[in-house]
């Protein structure tokens, strides 16, 4: 055997070999890249503080209730809106001049993310809604740039918003009845999946949380939205 056939023997070996590395490398990882599905959030595994009392003890089954609020546009949002959609939800007020912007510039850029994507909209939820009227939300959503097909700031019952934020979304720290003189504040963005359970909790003031978010909802796309 020559030289020359010797080397062309371990060239195509050679070839051959990286080929082969390089499916298993591919294969290697994507199973360690397979997507897991989004822990789903009961009363009775997230913090106690967030939970109102009269729920803690609830393990399986929890979803958003029912509600009938007024968008910035003047109309009526109920959970139809919202049918075989992802959501995030928040609260928040207009007024607010401390993490509310932060919040609100951070769900805005959510919705620059999600502009194009029809399985995904915006929930926020005012806690002075006799302050946030129908024309101050609409003031806002201008300022803000809120794109209403998207994302939905609804004002209305106090009682209702009081009582959705802390036996449905549990994203409240203190206790209260939604009174005249009861005020919740909350940096909290839930991410709700299609069949209304709680998916995920976010900082909505901090950048990273707003990033682990989005990936969160391309996960839950990736399992059929629930």
């Amino acid at each position: 055997m020559s030289f020359l056939s010797f080397f062309k023997g371990y060239k195509n070996f050679g070839i051959f070999f990286s080929i082969l590395c390089i499916i298993i490398i591919t294969i290697i990882y994507n199973i360690l890249n397979v997507k897991q599905p989004l822990n789903i959030y009961q009363p009775a595994g997230v913090s106690v503080e967030l939970v109102d009392s009269t729920i803690q003890h609830i393990a399986k089954y929890h979803k958003i209730a029912d509600f009938s609020l007024t968008n910035q546009n003047g109309k009526t949002i109920t959970q139809d809106d919202y049918k075989d959609k992802i959501y995030v939800a928040d609260f928040f007020f207009t007024t607010c001049p401390t993490i509310c912007p932060i919040m609100t510039k951070n769900m805005a850029q959510i919705q620059k993310a999600i502009l194009n994507d029809d399985e995904v909209m915006l929930l926020s939820h005012s806690v002075t809604p006799k302050i946030d009227s129908v024309a101050q939300l609409k003031k806002y959503a201008i300022e803000k740039g809120v794109i209403d097909r998207k994302w939905n700031l609804v004002t209305g019952d106090k009682k209702q918003i009081y009582k959705l934020a802390r036996k449905s979304y549990l994203a409240v720290k203190t206790d209260g009845n939604g009174d005249a003189y009861d005020m919740i504040h909350t940096e909290n963005f839930m991410l709700i999946d299609k069949k209304r359970q709680i998916r995920g909790f976010y900082d909505g003031t901090n950048s990273e949380e707003i990033e682990r978010l989005l990936d969160d909802i391309e996960t839950l796309k990736y399992f059929g939205g629930s």
